[in-house]
């Protein structure tokens, strides 16, 4: 059902449990399904679990962009890294660092504000110019795709190119009509394989199979069958 599971990914799933940040149990979600994992990635604020979050973060973005046979639409070469307001910022500061240090690969850091900024430099963008740069987002979760969407739109209206997006966890639902997806739309604006993750729900259940959490395991299997994109 899944590739082997990376180090860089067991170790995030490990941290995001000691903190609550992913949690198997029952859960209401907006959309009203009642799913049986949670992820909040505002709980990985800790030194060593963003620690891990860089380091899988950019082990992903170095790995989408490796051509191979099961990587056949790699993600291009880009000159900015790109965080939306508010959880995309350390995102893609920690991560930017990280690639630089570990991957010897040195690009830019922007983000945006939620509103403009009247007073000192002004505007609603923070870092390097997007103008005629190839621009990655990273993004946390998504789950309607608005505000991946607003990210694109600003890239855009700031004279960028989106080459990619990398979120950290891709819950493979299918959308209300039992056939699209998130993810799908996404890449429809952006081109296929444009939209990679750090971690997918199939990890997930190779994860809890792997530790012998057999009731988790059921569980997520059912809500698999139910709603997994296949």
């Amino acid at each position: 059902m899944s590739d082997p599971l990376q180090s860089y990914q067991t170790d995030l799933i490990s941290k995001a449990m000691s903190v609550g940040a992913l949690k198997f149990g029952q859960f209401t979600l907006k959309s009203g399904r009642v799913s049986p994992y949670f992820f909040n990635s505002s709980l990985l604020s800790s030194g060593e679990i963003l620690n891990s979050l860089a380091s899988a973060f950019a082990a992903s973005i170095v790995s989408a962009q490796t051509s191979s046979s099961s990587n056949p639409h790699p993600i291009p070469k880009f000159d900015v890294l790109f965080g939306p307001a508010y959880k995309g910022i350390p995102f893609a500061a920690i991560t930017v660092v990280q690639l630089s240090s570990q991957h010897n690969l040195s690009v830019e850091l922007a983000y945006d504000r939620k509103e403009v900024k009247a007073h000192g430099e002004g505007g609603k963008m923070v870092g390097a110019s997007l103008r005629d740069k190839k621009v990655l987002i990273l993004d946390d979760v998504m789950t309607a795709g608005t505000a991946i969407r607003q990210a694109i739109d600003t890239v855009k209206s700031e004279g960028g190119e989106v080459v990619g997006v990398i979120q950290c966890l891709d819950r493979e639902e299918v959308g209300k009509d039992g056939v699209s997806s998130t993810v799908k739309d996404v890449e429809a604006i952006l081109g296929e394989g444009r939209v990679r993750s750090i971690l997918r729900m199939r990890d997930l259940i190779a994860w809890l199979e792997s530790n012998g959490m057999q009731e988790e395991l059921e569980k997520m299997k059912v809500y698999w069958d139910q709603y997994g994109l296949k």
